[in-house]
């Protein structure tokens, strides 16, 4: 039963942390790194994290800075930044990559907004598949008569709490980003 709870729990915990990952990379109208830590470059043959070729810092509230460790990456930095969703065009001086954060426009903010929504569910969804996975795991060991009816209710209720406890953080996580999608 334990076993069950903590793998029920452990899915949720994921569920939740890779929306987290999923709204970093959300614009806003202001500057962060995790709009551009996680793009990929094509270093040497192979895909890699844009944090791992370069420094990225945010200076002012609508400037991103990105100092390659090697500048015979700079090339392929800028192109990677090109060809991402982000939509901001990237200025070098050689040194350096600019990346000037425009303001959102009303239209891309609800754009945005409802984009955080249904990644917002998505989450939900998978928290949902990892209850209906506990109970089913419960149901099992109840009818293998390896615990009793009162512990089968007892299990699902746990599985409930934690369901209800995830739900809620998506939706916490889910309502700071659209305060900050909003913010002007």
């Amino acid at each position: 039963m334990d076993e069950i709870l903590m793998d029920v729990e452990e899915q949720m915990e994921s569920a939740v942390d890779y929306l987290r990952k999923e709204f970093r990379g959300i614009r806003t109208g202001r500057a962060n790194p995790g709009l551009v830590d996680h793009i990929k470059v094509e270093y040497y043959g192979s895909p890699t994290d844009l944090r791992q070729l370069a420094s990225i810092s945010v200076p002012e509230a609508n400037m991103i800075i990105v100092k390659p460790f090697d500048p015979g990456s700079m090339k392929a930095i800028e192109k990677a930044i090109q060809s991402s969703d982000l939509g901001i065009t990237p200025a070098t001086d050689g040194k350096v990559i600019r990346l000037i954060v425009p303001a959102l426009s009303g239209e891309r903010r609800t754009q945005l907004v409802n984009q955080v929504k249904k990644m917002a569910e998505a989450a939900k969804i998978s928290i949902r598949n990892a209850r209906r996975d506990g109970n089913k795991g419960i149901d099992q060991l109840e009818k293998d008569s390896e615990i009793t009816e009162d512990d089968a209710h007892r299990g699902k209720d746990d599985v409930q709490k934690l369901t209800k406890k995830y739900e809620d953080d998506v939706d916490n996580l889910l309502e700071t980003k659209t305060t900050e999608i909003q913010e002007t």
